[in-house]
Parts: C-alpha cells; sequence; structure tokens
C-alpha cells in the first residue's frame, strides 16, 4: 500500500508543481473535462494572477484515493458525484462544499479517416472491429457508462473480448486517435474532430458530475470562488457548449 508521505509526492508530480514565487490553487479535475476546463481555468486565472492555477487530470477513483492519503489539492471535479460525496461522508470535504456542477454523456466516437458508419450501437458489430476502447470501469465513471450500455443494448458478451481500458476516458479517446483501437466509448465533452454517435441518455445511469472543497484546502476562501464561478451562468455556458448537460 502506497505510504500517505509518498501518495502526496505523486499529487504533487501530477500537477507539475515546481517551485514558484505564487501559491499555487491545486484542482483534482476528472479528464472528460480537459477541454472545458482549458477555458474555464484560464478565465478564472485572469482573475485571480496573484496564485499560480495548477490542474491535474485523471480517473476520479484515483483522485479520491489520492486525497484519502493527503494529496493536497483545493478542489475535487469528479465525473461522478458519488466520489465526492464519499469523501464529504469521510470528513474530508469543507462543509456545505458538495455540489453538482454538471451531467455527462457518451458517444460512440472515430477519427474522420475510419470507413465505419456510426449509425447507432449496432456499429461495434462490424467485423473489421478488432479493439473498442473504452475508460477502466474500475475507477472511470464514463467506463462504467460505457460497460453500463453495452449490457443494456446486449452487445457486452459480443465485444467484451475486444475491450482495450484507458486508465482515464482521455486515454481511451487516444487509443482510438492512434490507431490502437478501432473505436470508442468516450465522453461527449471530450470530442473535436472525427465523427461520433450519442448513445441514448436511457443505456446506462445518469451521470451526475459533482465536486467539493477539500477540507484541508490551503485557500479555501479562493476555492469557494471558483466553486461560484462554475456553478454561475458563465461557468454553465461553457460546459454546455463542451457538451455537457446541465443540472436543473
Amino acid at each position: 500500500m502506497l505510504t500517505r508521505h509518498f501518495v502526496v509526492l505523486l499529487a504533487l508530480a501530477a500537477t507539475g508543481c515546481n517551485r514558484s514565487e505564487k501559491p499555487e490553487f491545486l484542482i483534482a479535475a476528472a479528464a472528460d473535462l480537459r477541454l472545458a476546463m482549458d477555458e474555464i481555468v484560464g478565465q478564472f486565472q485572469t482573475a485571480h494572477p496573484e496564485v499560480a492555477v495548477k490542474t491535474s487530470y485523471g480517473s476520479s477513483g484515483q483522485f479520491t484515493s489520492q486525497i484519502e492519503n493527503g494529496a493536497p489539492f483545493d478542489v475535487f471535479l469528479s465525473a461522478d458525484a458519488a466520489y465526492p460525496r464519499r469523501l464529504a461522508d469521510e470528513g474530508l470535504a469543507l462543509a456545505g462544499s458538495e455540489f453538482v456542477y454538471a451531467i455527462g454523456s457518451i458517444v460512440l466516437w472515430v477519427p474522420d479517416s475510419s470507413p465505419l458508419q456510426l449509425t447507432g450501437v449496432d456499429a461495434l458489430r462490424d467485423p473489421s472491429i478488432r479493439h473498442i476502447a473504452i475508460a477502466n470501469p474500475q475507477h472511470a465513471p464514463y467506463g462504467k457508462a460505457a460497460e453500463a450500455a453495452l449490457r443494456s443494448r446486449g452487445l457486452y458478451d459480443q465485444v467484451k473480448d475486444k475491450l482495450v481500458y484507458g486508465e482515464n476516458v482521455a486515454q481511451a479517446l487516444q487509443f482510438v486517435e492512434t490507431g490502437a483501437a478501432e473505436i470508442g466509448i468516450v465522453s461527449h465533452s471530450l470530442v473535436k474532430g472525427g465523427r461520433s454517435w450519442e448513445v441514448p441518455r436511457d443505456a446506462y445511469p445518469k451521470m451526475e458530475q459533482g465536486g467539493i472543497i477539500v477540507k484541508s484546502s490551503r485557500h479555501a476562501a479562493l476555492a469557494q470562488e471558483f466553486r461560484t464561478f462554475l456553478l454561475s451562468e458563465q461557468g454553465r455556458s461553457i460546459l454546455k457548449r463542451f457538451g455537457f448537460y446541465l443540472p436543473v
């Protein structure tokens, strides 16, 4: 088992932390947020030049374990609201800071060069497909959603031997981009170019994405400002533009 000290060092390395004159504001974000967060963090950084905003991207389950082991994040944005809820139940979230910010969705995705026709989930039965990329369902919410969709449509047993697992949904998409897989079941929010088909939302459990301010945050007031910005009309409009559905 990783020691508390070693896990903290890993988290710091993941943020690319180097010595800086500015205090660092550390965000742990689910991999599906990468494109949207580039814009969100850019705007927040411009409004707060007094700190260096650093964002790490990865699987929500792994970030949860890191925070449980003392990783020094200020804000955690998960692709599954159950993970921040678990941390709140364990007393690791600032009281009253838990929130839901988006509803995720999954798509079948191929590059423009692919000969596959994305007319529906049955495209996965195409005999030319040797590998189907999804995130690891053991710790990545988008992998859980992909597996649930395959099972609900009666396809899992037919394609399970073709599944290749990324550590997170961004890596699953990368497998398709590099040709390691012919098709992927990935987050709508990461699709940029290529061709996609949105999996019906009734094929998998609702993907409520939630976050918390970590109780040990050294910048609690700033974290509250970030939370407020993310949930504002401005923050919500960015999330919507990158393919997220919004909670009512």
